[in-house]
């Protein structure tokens, strides 16, 4: 378990948690509402089947507050030999206090102890709180030709969810 100055600590989900990432992923959601990608705000979370699995492989992880209550989550799978960072939310009335940072700090150790050599995501370059906060953790911007097979069928299921791809 990793602990912030802030109070908040960082560890892997326990089982009974795995319903209130669906909230979590919700009220993110909202911080996108006055953007080009206002669909997300009411879009389905992520199926509870597709949390299990990643929990099953130990690869969901949760902020928690003083109380231990779960205010943000990260999950990753596998992605032609990357770590992928499926999914990370943190709920907006506990944001902008290094939470994400750490989150993603933490995936990335685990990640490197079981051997992956490489983190990748798919985000939205033009948001203002996006692409900064993820230059900032030393993710870069790839060339389309760049991409693996894999990534880039993510990309085209991310086109028919009806997302502008850039």
């Amino acid at each position: 378990m990793q602990i912030l100055d802030s109070g908040y600590a960082i560890r892997s989900a326990q089982p009974e948690e795995l319903p209130q990432l669906a909230t979590i992923e919700q009220a993110a959601a909202i911080r996108f509402q006055d953007t080009p990608y206002a669909c997300l705000a009411d879009g389905e979370p992520l199926p509870i089947e597709f949390i299990q699995q990643r929990f099953q492989a130990g690869q969901v992880w949760v902020a928690v507050d003083r109380d231990d209550i779960v205010i943000g989550f990260a999950i990753t799978r596998e992605v032609d030999r990357t770590l992928y960072l499926q999914e990370i939310d943190i709920l907006p009335t506990h944001g902008q206090r290094g939470i994400g940072t750490a989150l993603i700090e933490t995936v990335q150790v685990w990640g490197y102890r079981s051997g992956f050599a490489v983190m990748s995501l798919s985000t939205f370059r033009d948001l203002p709180w996006n692409a900064p906060f993820y230059a900032k953790l030393g993710f870069r911007i790839l060339d389309e030709s760049e991409l693996t097979q894999e990534f880039q069928q993510i990309r085209q299921h991310e086109r028919e969810a009806g997302l502008p791809i850039g």
